[in-house]
């Protein structure tokens, strides 16, 4: 029975024990009275022939109980299993949060989309004294342009916006190459559900668990005969190794992504709600969420329009392409005596 192999796997005869079994193992340990009845009853056969043996599960139950340092063994593989699921967790949204930061902070399609608001909203404004002229808007102004209408109520702010845009800022407007010039809105809802509160739990957890899994390995090395530590031991050693360094990017990245976002918040001069220390993803984001997902239903529509406006362009220079003669006939002038002495006469 090989009880050190990292994947997870203990084989008993012909079965198979997975990791959920080995959870189970783990978390309802078998009390120490079924352990002693099961030794009595081994015994007692051992002296009576005809007593019946064990059962399967006690079969195993009695080989796992002989496998030095069991309990921390299997905290070790289960934690290995728990890791990798945990760390591509948050590493995954990590990226994806410092990407909606990075693009809402540097990117020059956004910056124009801002600029668009803000010249059509002091254009709309310019009769007004206190609204025209502005040189800033509220973020929270970016889900109203939707419905702020013209007065044949025919078109939005923001359908004019994302049109003026692709006109006369996208070259790939209406072409398979053109892109969205704004943050995707599945990853700023995504990055709306994120707290930096739960990043660091989640990695105090993991350090707190990769601790124990250290001390837990020191110990079935310490316990165990060198027959027993293989591969357990090169296995495990290996993963820690690997984790510890994982761990730490992520602890670093996470500091990283956070300055990030706090820096945004003021690039952007967004304030804390009343009571809370900073802005959190959740208030600063769901705005950004709700503009980018109506101007993305805009942009494709307006594309689509170009689009057919281009089809319908180059079928009309095709039609008159072909109905225009491909020869033209010039008038023969007279090169005689005649006509050289007739301007004379």
């Amino acid at each position: 029975m090989d009880e050190g192999q990292v994947s997870a796997v203990l084989s008993l005869d012909n079965s198979v024990v997975d990791l959920e079994t080995l959870q189970a193992l783990y978390e309802n340990k078998a009390q120490p009275d079924e352990l002693d009845k099961i030794e009595k009853h081994i015994r007692s056969s051992k002296e009576n022939e005809k007593a019946k043996t064990l059962d399967k599960p006690e079969q195993f139950l009695f080989q796992l109980s002989q496998i030095p340092q069991f309990s921390g063994r299997v905290f070790c593989i289960l934690f290995q299993s728990t890791f990798v699921e945990c760390i591509s967790s948050v590493v995954r949204k990590l990226e994806i949060l410092h990407k909606v930061c990075t693009a809402l902070r540097d990117s020059a399609e956004v910056r124009c989309v801002l600029g668009l608001v803000l010249a059509f909203g002091n254009f709309m404004n310019g009769g007004n004294r206190s609204r025209g002229q502005a040189d800033g808007f509220a973020m929270d102004i970016l889900a109203k342009l939707k419905d702020v209408k013209s007065s044949d109520n025919t078109q939005s702010l923001l359908s004019y916006i994302v049109s003026y845009y692709l006109k006369h800022f996208d070259e790939d407007a209406g072409k398979e190459t053109c892109l969205f010039p704004l943050p995707e809105p599945q990853d700023l809802f995504h990055s709306s559900q994120m707290k930096f509160e739960d990043f660091q739990k989640d990695l105090r957890k993991l350090r707190k668990d990769l601790n124990a899994c250290i001390a837990e390995t020191e110990a079935v090395c310490r316990d165990s005969s060198e027959d027993q530590l293989q591969p357990f031991k090169a296995q495990t050693e290996g993963f820690l190794c690997r984790a510890k360094t994982e761990l730490e990017a992520q602890e670093k990245q996470l500091i990283k992504t956070h300055n990030a976002f706090l820096d945004l918040t003021v690039f952007y001069s967004v304030k804390a709600k009343m009571g809370e220390k900073e802005v959190s993803p959740g208030c600063f984001f769901s705005v950004w969420h709700e503009f980018s997902t109506h101007f993305k239903d805009t942009w494709k529509k307006e594309n689509k329009i170009i689009l057919q406006e281009r089809l319908k362009s180059a079928e009309e220079s095709f039609r008159q392409a072909r109905e225009k003669p491909s020869y033209s006939i010039k008038p023969k002038q007279a090169s005689g005596m005649k006509a050289k002495l007739g301007p004379k006469i």
